[in-house]
């Protein structure tokens, strides 16, 4: 066995294990992947401020995020089809998460079930909800993490249609896989993950077969998954889906600070900034660089988090230091469960923790709840180099829409 000293020694390890379109899947973006690949890269300008002399003993790494008692602020994001990454990927990365003493998000589109996971997971899990247009099974699906104890609900507002993925489109993506000869091909070569699959019933998506009428197949299901997503998701749906929930609610997909506002009317705890990891709107900029400009919008009135790009512990540090409370790893788990299982998950958050308290150790910090921006080297311009249109001014009305006609 290889010796594990980064998030990048999972992905190699991922990749020869796991089948194409499911390496795929994870690793790849909308479009032309612009906003994909600055995610991670923009990370990259922000460089850290060394301080000696100081005292490093006695640090610590725990905190909150939405109340909740955490190991590290990181929690596993919803993906989807996770369990198609390894057997029972939920099941495992929640357990990994649970034992590490970070939540785990499981995803509205998973093939393990809300009632599978949580009943396996030795801690509660935060429930991310995707808005369909079936209303009355989004009703059935909040009941059943309510039932479930999930601790959070998590909303997710940036899919009211799904972005364009190429490589997804290419492979035939379909869960389970589609046996065409060009994946039988693959398939061949990742025994492995094929005699792992062979021991599980759980091969489609646990929340959705056996919950929607109509529902019994991967091709009824693909057809109306495709049909589902509700593109007439607005605020007022979304101050109703906060009314049906009574935990701790969270709005994730925020990248404008317009938006960021809108959370607070509708009495979210948490929203996560957040581009969907590039693989929505392609062209929007990384969630780290408008990060700045929605902590200016809402300032201590509600706790945001961030998601989309961390791949170690810097990420993670430069996110706190930067202003958020909390963050989110995806793809940096997903390597780790698809090249270990369980094991490889709680490799990839032992990874994570590793570089999180030794940078923050050279930084001068010893706790993490006091990360400020003194700890890092932040360029010119990477906070302000675009700017959001102004507001459309009001059209003139009675004696002032005349005065104006006159001043022309």
């Amino acid at each position: 066995m290889p010796v594990i000293t980064t998030i990048d020694d999972l992905k190699r390890i991922y990749r020869r294990r796991v089948p194409k379109m499911f390496y795929d899947y994870t690793e790849s973006g909308s479009w032309t992947e612009q906003t994909f690949r600055e995610n991670t890269s923009d990370f990259d300008q922000i460089r850290l401020r060394q301080r000696v002399a100081v005292d490093m003993e006695g640090r610590t790494t725990e905190s909150t995020m939405v109340g909740q008692k955490v190991a590290m602020p990181v929690a596993l994001a919803p993906v989807g089809l996770t369990g198609m990454q390894h057997a029972d990927g939920e099941i495992l990365a929640a357990k990994a998460a649970a034992n590490f003493g970070v939540p785990f998000t499981l995803s509205t589109m998973s093939i393990c079930s809300i009632e599978d996971v949580a009943s396996k997971s030795p801690a509660p899990i935060w429930f991310q909800l995707y808005v369909m247009r079936d209303e009355d099974y989004v009703a059935r699906l909040i009941q059943r993490a309510k039932d479930a104890k999930c601790s959070a609900l998590v909303v997710t507002l940036d899919l009211q249609i799904l972005g364009q993925r190429h490589k997804d489109l290419k492979n035939g993506l379909s869960a389970p896989p589609k046996l065409t000869i060009p994946t039988m091909l693959n398939l061949a070569t990742k025994w492995g993950w094929g005699l792992e699959m062979l021991s599980t019933k759980r091969r489609q998506f646990g929340n959705i077969v056996g919950h929607v009428k109509g529902v019994k197949d991967p091709s009824s299901l693909m057809s109306w998954t495709a049909e589902q997503f509700d593109p007439q998701l607005d605020w007022e749906k979304v101050k109703k889906l906060r009314k049906m929930w009574d935990g701790k609610f969270i709005l994730k997909g925020i990248l404008d600070a317009e938006d960021a506002r809108m959370a607070l009317q509708v009495g979210a705890d948490a929203i996560v900034v957040s581009n969907h990891g590039g693989r929505q709107l392609d062209g929007a900029l990384s969630s780290i660089r408008m990060l700045p400009s929605i902590l200016d919008a809402v300032g201590d009135k509600i706790e945001v988090h961030l998601d989309s790009g961390i791949r170690s512990g810097q990420d993670v540090l430069k996110a706190l230091a930067m202003g958020a409370r909390g963050t989110y790893i995806g793809r940096a788990f997903v390597y780790g469960l698809g090249a270990m299982g369980q094991k490889g998950v709680t490799r990839a958050l032992e990874v994570i923790h590793k570089e999180l308290d030794t940078t923050m150790a050279l930084c001068g910090y010893k706790d993490v709840k006091t990360l400020d921006r003194n700890a890092l080297l932040i360029p010119k311009g990477f906070e302000g180099e675009w700017q959001a249109p102004p507001a459309p001014r009001a059209k003139p009305r009675g004696r002032a829409k005349a005065k104006a006609a006159s001043k022309a």
